[in-house]
């Protein structure tokens, strides 16, 4: 079977899009997000069918095979980005500082984050720990109030599946 240009964009681009739907749906599945992962799931059999059809027609052709791995490698990285953009879920970080924590507390929970408030012992001493819920979509805003307030502060970030409870708002608008 003879294969042209769009051929291989056509390989190239399904398997972009169906990668980066796994990567998605995936991300889904791990975020309880059950409907979503499933009817992401219908289109990226549908896309992955569709383009290993092609690929077994043209099993002889190298450049084909060549732009159906490009389009894997590729899907992986859009994959990540559109989750990233999406910023579908919550997180938790937790702050390890010295400085005026409960302050930073305050000044955190005005800002619309829930945030509990821990005394903690490390290896040089008595710290605070900062518990912090928020939307992962904020994420940014709240790396740069922390980097802003305490350059030295331990941070560590991670994936929250529920929240129930507590004090959780929304940004307030400015």
């Amino acid at each position: 079977m003879e294969t042209g240009y769009i051929g291989y964009l056509i390989v190239f681009f399904a398997r972009v899009a169906d990668v980066s739907l796994t990567t998605v749906r995936t991300l889904m599945v791990m975020r309880g997000k059950k409907f979503a992962a499933a009817t992401i799931g219908f289109f990226e059999v549908l896309i992955y069918i569709l383009a290993l059809k092609y690929i077994f027609n043209t099993l002889d052709d190298v450049t084909s095979l060549i732009f159906y791995a490009l389009g894997f490698s590729t899907g992986n990285i859009v994959g990540l980005w559109l989750e990233e953009k999406m910023a579908i879920g919550h997180l938790t970080m937790r702050v390890i500082t010295r400085r005026g924590a409960a302050d930073f507390a305050e000044y955190l929970r005005q800002e619309g984050f829930g945030v509990t408030l821990f005394p903690c012992q490390g290896r040089e001493g008595c710290y605070d720990l900062l518990e912090i819920a928020f939307e992962r979509k904020r994420l940014k805003k709240l790396e740069a109030i922390v980097r802003e307030w305490d350059r030295d502060a331990f941070v560590t970030v991670s994936d929250t599946r529920n929240i129930r409870g507590g004090h959780f708002y929304k940004m307030k608008s400015k």
